[in-house]
């Protein structure tokens, strides 16, 4: 009997099972700790700006003039500011004004500038050769002094704000998507969807497009990083969040009055500002590693 069973065939044995591209990305990921640790921050963060109406344990704009710039403890955690209001909650409502700007004007210079780049790039002839030259000029100007021209220019608001960095951070998105496509319409498997009929805007969208995600992916990650940067500056400077509604650029500019006398004031929305965009800087850098089609391999 053993010896009849030795002699079935080993074809019959299941075949190993073979990783996706997207279970090793996740691996590789994964293996990067400052990636995982850049996630787990930002995460953190997001949810304390979701859930800032319950855990906040002070109404972020209620002033007290009995507990003016009263240092750490164990009833103000952080402290409370030059008003009298808790830093901590100020904190944590003022993360919804920075992550609003980052997410929402990132996607938003994604929506705008991702079609234009492609339309540059499948198009060609005087249609490139314009989009091509306004990308180039806004792109001559450095991004926050252009964020900060056209925040002045619309008025000092959260929402005009997030417009100025989104036009800011469009051009970008723009040639990364005008470079790729240019890149891809010459490769082969793009050539024979070509061949086969198919409309440039097909190219475009079902071909060319699905294979730029990963790069796109990655530059939005670091410009969300860019964008709350911005947003911070933009507050710093009275064109962003408006008070007494908590921001942590507008944060920074009233501690500056009290270095010496009140430092916590400064310290933590300062390292908030620092963390936040630390974290999505260290999520860029491993999802950069982990889509690297060079990678596939490992």
């Amino acid at each position: 009997m053993s010896a009849g069973l030795s002699t079935i065939p080993a074809a019959t044995a299941k075949p190993a099972r073979r990783d996706s591209p997207g279970r090793r990305a996740l691996r590789r990921f994964f293996r990067h700790r400052l990636a995982v640790f850049g996630l787990v921050v930002v995460v953190l963060f997001i949810l304390a700006a979701v859930l800032a109406p319950w855990i906040a344990p002070y109404d972020p704009i209620a002033t007290s003039w009995t507990r003016i710039r009263k240092p750490p403890s164990e009833a103000f955690l952080f402290g409370t500011d030059e008003n009298g209001r808790d830093v901590l909650s100020r904190v944590l409502w003022g993360a919804r004004a920075s992550l609003a700007a980052g997410g929402l004007s990132v996607t938003a210079a994604l929506v705008f500038g991702v079609p234009l780049g492609l339309l540059a790039g499948m198009a060609g002839g005087w249609v490139d050769a314009l989009i091509s030259r306004i990308t180039d000029a806004m792109l001559s100007v450095p991004f926050l002094i252009l964020a900060i021209a056209l925040a002045a220019f619309l008025g000092p608001a959260l929402e005009n704000a997030m417009l100025a960095i989104a036009i800011s951070a469009t051009p970008i998105f723009i040639r990364l998507a005008r470079g790729m496509a240019l890149e891809a319409k010459s490769t082969e498997w793009v050539e024979a969807a070509r061949s086969l009929g198919n409309p440039p805007w097909r190219l475009a969208v079902l071909h060319i497009l699905p294979n730029i995600v990963p790069p796109l992916l990655v530059q939005a990650t670091l410009a969300i990083a860019e964008a709350i940067i911005a947003e911070a500056s933009l507050s710093f400077l009275g064109l962003g969040q408006q008070p007494p509604a908590p921001s942590w650029g507008s944060m920074l500019n009233a501690a500056q009055r009290f270095l010496t006398q009140a430092p916590w004031m400064a310290i933590y929305p300062g390292l908030a500002i620092f963390l936040v965009v630390l974290s999505f800087n260290l999520l860029g850098d491993g999802l950069r590693d982990a889509l690297d089609p060079r990678a596939r391999g490992r």
